[in-house]
């Protein structure tokens, strides 16, 4: 059974409490899960250590082993606080607009969609240190694994939530802030060949749904909504619904912030 003692010592940290406490249960009711549930939670200290060792087991090779990369990302983890924040922010992000999520264990061990998000984080701040070559080598085998392709050099704000998450794309200029969500085959892309700033600009309460795809330099207005499967190639404003290829503004969302809602209905 799991340690009474491993699962006591998490708190002060109210997520990382509820997780050890939850996962306690489940190791419980089930058997075969149990040493899953103990080497990947109730042994760890904390969230971070729990994120870094699932993170590098994921995406470790044999040229560059699960250990070496959980000290990377740990050490990543340690020195910039604020990367543990933005955990935190997904996690609640995850919890509160996915209607199958009813825990934050769930995501933290497996909505691939979380853990490609935080590999990014981590790959972003190899690159804000020059540490480009292993930046890019984290992008690469997050994509391979998770089917997610992130640039590491990517802009990203924090609690953000990318459902089920395969193929999504975002280039090497793309900014997204804070508290905007999106879902799978939703690509953030350049329009050719052109240099510099040529990816979108995503702004806060924003909803992308399912396969929608806004290229270039373009800016996607706060509180916006594109609809699935359109091809944005223009700026969206503020507070308005988007969709068709090319899209067109149709409406506008219900709600001032659409990523919190998830509401992929037009709203017209």
């Amino acid at each position: 059974m799991p340690s009474k003692k491993t699962v006591a010592e998490a708190g002060g940290d109210p997520i990382w409490q509820e997780i050890c406490d939850q996962v306690a249960v489940e190791a419980g009711a089930e058997s075969l899960l149990e040493r899953f549930f103990r080497v990947t939670v109730l042994e760890r200290a904390s969230l971070e250590d729990s994120l870094s060792f699932q993170l590098a087991e994921k995406l470790g090779t044999a040229v560059l082993p699960a250990e070496a990369l959980r000290e990377g990302i740990a050490e990543a983890l340690s020195v910039a606080p604020e990367m543990g924040e933005a955990v935190r922010a997904d996690l609640r992000a995850i919890r509160e607009r996915d209607p199958a999520c009813t825990s934050y264990w769930m995501p933290l061990l497996y909505f691939k969609g979380f853990h490609a998000l935080q590999a990014y984080r981590y790959a972003h701040w190899l690159w804000k240190a020059e540490r480009k070559a292993l930046a890019v080598h984290v992008q690469n085998r997050v994509s391979e694994v998770f089917g997610v392709d992130i640039h590491p050099a990517a802009e990203l704000g924090s609690g953000i939530f990318i459902d089920h998450a395969t193929s999504v794309v975002m280039g090497e200029t793309t900014v997204v802030e804070d508290n905007v969500s999106l879902l799978h085959e939703v690509t953030l892309g350049g329009t050719g060949k052109e240099t510099g700033d040529r990816h979108p600009k995503v702004r806060r309460g924003v909803l992308i749904c399912a396969g929608a795809k806004v290229l270039g330099n373009v800016e996607v207005g706060e509180g916006a909504k594109v609809g699935s499967g359109s091809v944005v190639l223009s700026d969206v404003p503020p507070h308005s619904t988007v969709a068709g290829i090319p899209a067109e503004v149709v409406g506008r969302p219900e709600a001032d912030q659409p990523a919190l809602e998830m509401n992929s209905r037009l709203g017209v």
